[in-house]
Parts: C-alpha cells; structure tokens; sequence
C-alpha cells in the first residue's frame, strides 16, 4: 500500500490525536487541558531531539573516522565493558548538545524514563542514569512529570520559568494522564516528506487551533488563524532581519515568518525574533512554540504589558505585526501620559487601538514596515481624539495600505476586522516603486469560505488575490483599481471623506455586466452612495456587536448588507 502524501497524512493524524486526547480529557476545562497535552508535546520534542543527537554522536565517538573517536584499545576492545562505559559516560557531555542548539535534557526528564515509570505504583524506586546512576522514588504521575520539567529548567536556562510545572494539581484521573503519555508516545514521526520537528511542530500548532475553539472568547487571546497569519506574513515578506510582536500569543506570526523565509530558499536564523505578552501561561506557550521548531527568541524576562513595561524598549525592527486584543479597555496609567510614543496623538483612555499603532510604529526601524489587525471602528471613528491621530498618520504618509475583511474569522469574536499597513518609508528602494503620498485600500468583506457554522476561513486564492495586489500596487506590476475591491488613493481623497479609511467608501460597487457603461449618471451616483451606507452600516454592526458580545450576545449579522 503506497505511502500517503504529506498533507493526508497531517489530517489523519490531527485527527486521530485530537479525538484520542479529547476522550481523555474527562471533565477538565479545556484553558486547563491545553497547557497539560502541550507540556506533554514539548516534552516529548526536545526529549527526541536529545536521543537523536546522541545516537549521532555515539556514531561519531565509534567512527575511526571522527574526530570523536575513542580509541577502543584504550579500555579493553570495543565489546569490552570498559569502552562501553566509556562511551556512556562521553554521551552525557553537554558541549555535544549545546553546539547543535539541541536542549540538554536530564535522565529523569528523557521520554522512555516517563512512559515506564507512569503505570508504577507509587513508592516506586527507580534508578535514573546521568552519567552517573542515582534514585528516584515515585510519589505520583504528575510529581513526576513536574519534576522532570523542574530538571529542564535548570538545566537549560533559556526555559527558566517558561515551563508550565502544574501536572500535581491537576484534577485528571491518573488513567487518563497515563493515556496522555502513552498518545504522544505513538505519535509517528516518521514519513518520507517530513521531517520529525515538522510533524511535532505541526501537531503542537493544530493543537493550539483546537483548544483555542474549544475555549470559544478566551481562545483568542492566544491564537490568531493561520489564513490571517499567512496573509499577512506573505504581505509584509519578511526574507531577513529583526521581527516583533509586542502581543504575540503563542507565536504564530514568528512561526510563519520562519516558515516564509525556508520556503522562499532561506535558512532558520536569518530572522531575529522578539516578542511580548502579558498573560504568563500564554507567554510559556509561545516560548515552548518557538523550542519547538529550534527558533531562537527574545520574550524579555519575563511577561508584562508593552505599554507600561516594554521589554525591548530600544529596540527597532524592520518588520512589526501583531494581533492585539479588540478595542482594549482597561490599558491606560497615568504614567503614559506624555509619553513619547503618542508622537501622533494621545490615544483614548478607553481604547488602546491607536495606542497599539503607535507604540508599533515607535518600534519601526527607518525602513520598517508593520501590520496590525483591528476591529473596524478603528477605519473611521472620532471617540476621544482617534480622528485627529488617524489623520495625522496619514498626513505623515504612514499609512500603505488598508484591507478590509470579512467577519467570523477568529474564534473570540464574529466581528469583521481590518488590517493596517504602515510603512516608514514609501521612497524607491529595491523593487519597490515610489508610492510617496499613495494608500491603497482593499475591500476582502467577500471573501472566505465557512469552514463550520462558526468559523470562515480564507484559502489559498483568497491570500493569493490579496496579497498579490498588495505587490502589484508596490512594485508597479500590472496593478490596476478593480472596482468593488481595490482602489489607489492619495491624501485628497481622504481628506474628502473626512479621513476615513473604510474601503467600501472608495472602491464602489463591481462590474457585473458588460452593459454597466450604458447606465445613467443618476443611477451610478444611487449605487456610489448605497455603497457607503453599506460600509458605514458594517461598522456601525461591529460597535453593536462588540457591545453586545459583553453581556454574552452573539450577533452574526452575515452578509445581509
């Protein structure tokens, strides 16, 4: 029976370890569930990457070849106990890990020590190898797997106090954790397309997908979908340099930028990667997500708010994008007041919308460019000032582009959003044309596809058409208006909607029929201004929505308009 191709063999497994780890779950809410199956994951990983790196060093220390090579005639002969020893005792030398990056993993944290030590009785002495042979007694699963987490931290400083070390508290039958073990034990890492870390990877970044849907609101705050995280790498192209995100989540946005630059011919490491997150359990997440797949990174030291406790505060990227929390309430101190980041405007008190812009663009470098995705009140509203800085950012030409898009795309809310694009410079460099004093806006309210009664979801032509008008429009390449989706503006016609940046009010309605040049002036102007009342309509839907949403009311206004 011949192999299945990559992509069936990623669905069938997802689902297969989804629906196993779903039974296993019992009773435990999901937010707590999550952080129990990805330790596990993680775990297993760097577990993995430790016994494959030493099964490649004892090749090299029996290699007369090697410049590793122990000299068997030293201890008796290679079949001799003494050379055995002492290529045991040679395997638990740290340099040989270290210098591949690959985490030195202790005895009592190594994969096969957990799965044979789980189904033990408690009171259990097991002798644990680390170089030298010492005890352990087993007192219960989730002491154990704690304590082997504990043993990585310290042994690996860059994971110091990025693990999650809760499995004593809790409340899962010790069945069910044993189960847990014994499921990621048989993940198959093994497919002739595929390499080990992909597959891990893969099955840790699907697991987030689904936890973060099975939490509903509270899901979001950690996972951005990958269609939008795609789209917005794939316009930005970040080939190399230094990425931020100063509300990273989990890491999506890094994982996929790694993932651009490996499929565009690059290598890992030609990006630098910083981020920021206030929640603790979600900046672990996103530490683990990056040891995952071998990206270094810089969280900070610790997780805290980007406003009042920026971790990076001198740095400058050259690529900035993020997916902050939707018309942020409870954000303002009274020390950022007059704080140098609010060159174009104090932003409101009572929403950190241009808070966020801002404080991105602080951390531009001189030809940065960044993307930040918004719930649409941020396009035109005038609440507390967010008009005169809307309008000062694009009087400084620091708008590029924005693109419109659909609701129902993220788990935590059904609102449609929008992402903005800024730029520090528009000037000609590269293969980039000069677009000084020009913005385009794109109108995406139409596109996706409904993946579930919940969810929409972008495919690959969607994010094709998008961001191959985004390049087009750049470099100058057989970019023309389509009416209904994208328009070329400059600050006049802005300026003569009051500097709103809602698509719908610029990119009139489609062409349908070739007799639409035959219509008279009258019903072109009708159709001009039902077409803004349409946008206006959507935003004013999103305010009530969110509104709504606080007192648990779900409003999916659809496509009605």
């Amino acid at each position: 029976m011949p192999e299945p191709s990559a992509q069936q063999f990623l669905r069938d497994l997802d689902k297969k370890l989804w629906n196993a780890a779903d039974r296993l779950r019992a009773n435990l809410d999901a937010a707590v569930y999550k952080h129990a199956v990805l330790g596990l994951i993680f775990l297993k990983y760097i577990s993995d990457s430790f016994v494959a790196r030493q099964k490649e060093i004892e090749g090299q220390l029996r290699n007369p070849k090697s410049e590793y090579f122990l000299d068997p005639a030293e201890s008796g002969g290679t079949d001799s106990p003494g050379y055995a020893e002492m290529v045991r005792e040679e395997l638990e030398e740290r340099d040989y890990y270290l210098e591949k990056n690959v985490f030195w993993v202790p005895a009592l944290a190594r994969w096969k020590t957990l799965q044979d030590s789980a189904p033990l009785p408690p009171g259990t002495i097991i002798g644990v190898e680390n170089g030298k042979t010492s005890q352990y007694r087993i007192t219960s699963i989730g002491k154990l797997i704690d304590d082997a987490l504990d043993a990585v931290e310290r042994e690996n400083p860059k994971l110091k106090g990025v693990l999650n070390k809760t499995y004593t508290q809790l409340q899962l039958p010790q069945e069910s954790l044993i189960g847990l073990i014994n499921l990621i034990a048989g993940i198959p890492f093994e497919h002739a397309d595929l390499h080990a870390k992909d597959i891990l990877g893969h099955v840790y970044e699907y697991f987030l997908g689904q936890f973060a849907l099975a939490e509903g609101k509270k899901g979001g705050q950690y996972f951005t979908p990958k269609s939008i995280v795609s789209l917005i790498v794939e316009m930005l192209e970040p080939y190399s340099g230094r990425v931020y995100d100063p509300a990273c989540g989990s890491g999506g946005f890094f994982v996929q930028s790694e993932r651009f630059v490996e499929e565009h011919g690059g290598k890992l490491g030609q990006l630098s990667i910083y981020g920021q997150e206030s929640n603790p359990t979600t900046w672990r997440l996103a530490a683990m997500n990056m040891a995952i797949r071998g990206i270094d990174f810089n969280f900070g030291k610790e997780p805290a708010s980007s406003f009042t406790n920026d971790q990076h505060p001198d740095l400058r990227a050259d690529y900035v994008m993020a997916n902050p929390p939707f018309n942020l309430k409870e954000w303002w101190d009274p020390k950022l007041q007059n704080d140098p980041r609010w060159r174009y405007g104090t932003p409101p008190e009572s929403n950190a919308n241009f808070a966020w812009i801002q404080h991105m663009i602080h951390h531009l470098a001189p030809s940065g460019s960044m993307a930040v995705i918004l719930a649409n009140t941020s396009m035109s509203t005038t609440t507390g000032g967010e008009g005169a800085i809307r309008k000062a950012l694009v009087t400084a030409d620091l708008v590029e582009c924005i693109l419109a898009l659909p609701g129902q795309l993220f788990t935590n809310t059904v609102i449609p959003v929008c992402v903005w694009f800024l730029t520090k410079t528009k000037r000609a460099r590269g293969d980039f044309r000069d677009r000084t004093g020009e913005i385009l806006v794109i109108d995406g309210g139409d596109l996706g596809q409904i993946r579930d009664r919940v969810l929409r979801e972008l495919d690959d032509n969607d994010l094709g058409k998008l961001s191959g008008t985004f390049h087009k429009w750049k470099r100058g390449s057989q970019y023309r208006d389509e009416p209904g989706f994208c328009k070329s503006l400059n600050e006049a016609h802005v300026a003569a909607k009051d500097y709103s940046l809602i698509p719908g009010l610029y990119v009139g309605m489609p062409v349908t029929t070739k007799d639409e040049g035959h219509l008279s002036h009258e019903i072109a102007a009708l159709t001009s201004d039902l077409q803004q009342q349409i946008s206006e309509a959507r935003v004013l839907d999103a305010e009530l929505g969110e509104e709504l949403s606080k007192f648990g009311f779900v409003m999916n206004f659809g496509s009605s308009h």
